[in-house]
């Protein structure tokens, strides 16, 4: 995606997306300073993911101003020279989180004719934008059980879309939280702006140490960079399912998310990034840290003031 503009980019995690979807979070968790230091860091786009339900009433009608909320966030990015994703981080019927309590979307022709229908709305307003904007169509598949249902559902989707913005590209991402291993198990691109889309925050031991929410890593143990002990080629064969199969079809390879919790030093930080950094370079993947502000990985947050200048140049 680099020859698109998209290539070193950072996440506005928690902005319209699991968050409390109230007024002053909606308004104020993000601001036009905020885009300026996304570019001062040398980035060339931002992710920003959003709700369904920012955008959509509960009856499936449209809340303008939410579409015209993204709208404006487009004008803070053009000003400072950056492209956005719009990343469709929750949809009706289906959340990454079951703590969202969103279930049935693979199986409800309904849910999904919904989500086409969103997808066609957000498509009749920023399809025109196809070189500042790209489309995400739904962030982390979990369950690899859905996988022929959700190549079924790109494919309609994508179609769609297509009727009324031709050029966009368009990210889309496999099961098992979008892991690089299951990019095989996605169906050959529908056209040639169509980009296969992974997430990486290999090894969780490590890059989510002491996170609560993830069942199989233990919240009282500290780990360093060391400890984890990543072989020189860990990213190189943690990646290469993805880079094959993105080669056979032609296709291009973005990372949308990849970062280390705020319970890991910063000195380690830089390190995990460092390492990771090499890989991207090396195969040419496009990325998008997780995330800019709060949300456990916070770029800006204080804790990194010590290591900032050397962090961004590792993203």
């Amino acid at each position: 995606m680099k020859k698109y503009g998209f290539y070193r980019g950072v996440n506005l995690g928690g902005w319209m997306s699991q968050c409390d979807y109230s007024r002053e979070r909606l308004e104020h968790f993000i601001e036009k300073k905020d885009i300026a230091v996304v570019a001062s860091w040398g980035a060339d786009h931002v992710r920003i993911p959003v709700d369904y339900n920012v955008l959509e009433n509960e009856d499936g009608t449209y809340k303008g101003d939410g579409f015209a909320r993204i709208e404006k966030a487009i004008g803070w990015c053009r000003e400072y020279g950056l492209n956005a994703v719009i990343d469709l981080h929750k949809t009706a019927g289906y959340s990454f989180d079951a703590g969202e309590k969103e279930a049935g979307f693979f199986e409800s022709e309904k849910y999904q004719e919904r989500f086409y229908r969103l997808w066609e709305e957000i498509a009749r307003h920023y399809g025109g934008m196809s070189k500042n904007v790209a489309f995400e169509l739904l962030n982390e598949v979990t369950d690899e059980s859905v996988i022929t249902t959700w190549n079924g559902i790109v494919k309609n989707a994508i179609r769609r879309i297509r009727a009324i913005a031709p050029d966009t590209l368009i990210l889309v991402g496999s099961y098992h939280n979008n892991a690089p291993y299951a990019v095989p198990f996605l169906d050959a691109p529908y056209d040639g702006k169509v980009v296969y889309n992974f997430h990486c925050y290999d090894p969780l031991v490590f890059t989510h140490q002491h996170a609560y929410w993830v069942s199989h890593v233990d919240v009282n143990r500290d780990m360093s960079f060391e400890e984890a002990a990543l072989p020189a080629d860990y990213f190189d064969k943690l990646f290469a399912p993805a880079l094959e199969t993105a080669k056979k079809y032609g296709a291009l390879l973005y990372c949308g998310e990849y970062g280390v919790i705020d319970k890991a030093s910063p000195e380690d930080t830089v390190k995990w990034y460092g390492q990771i950094h090499e890989a991207f370079e090396k195969y040419g993947i496009s990325r998008s840290a997780w995330s800019y502000k709060e949300m456990d990985f916070g770029l800006s947050d204080s804790r990194l003031d010590g290591v900032r200048d050397e962090l961004v140049k590792l993203l």
